[in-house]
């Protein structure tokens, strides 16, 4: 597991890196990512940290929040219940060598997997690709 930081800083305080307001005419995405760095980390909801991880901005620190609503809901989706198949898109298809840097979230990821039955057709090549190129 990634080592526990203080999730009321915001990306930019935990990465030191303050970034300038996005230009005029930015896109809805690019301002929204902007505006989401600022935030406090363990304030992002599921929707926001997929934006974000989906566009590989503060991996090191939002892959650990994304995998903790993923195995907090997982139970849910073995139910019938709602499972946030986005969050999980999002987290699978980060470049494995993420995941070669990250192996202990590459392992709860796994594990996570282990426990979703019945995942779409379009997730499962997904968690497929993850599966045969993400460390043991």
């Amino acid at each position: 597991m990634a080592k526990p930081f203080d999730r009321n800083k915001s990306l930019e305080e935990l990465e030191g890196n303050r970034w300038p307001d996005p230009p005029e005419g930015a896109t809805g995405l690019v301002r929204a990512v902007h505006s989401l760095r600022r935030r406090p980390v363990g304030s992002l909801d599921a929707d926001e940290l997929r934006r974000l991880i989906g566009q590989d901005v503060g991996l090191p620190w939002l892959l650990l929040p994304a995998l903790e609503v993923l195995r907090d809901t997982a139970p849910n989706q073995a139910a019938g219940g709602f499972f946030d198949d986005d969050l999980l898109s999002a987290v699978l298809t980060r470049k494995p060598s993420l995941w070669q840097a990250m192996p202990e979230s590459a392992r709860e990821l796994r594990e996570i997997l282990g426990m979703l039955t019945g995942l779409s057709p379009y997730v499962q090549p997904e968690a497929d690709a993850f599966l045969a190129s993400a460390p043991d």
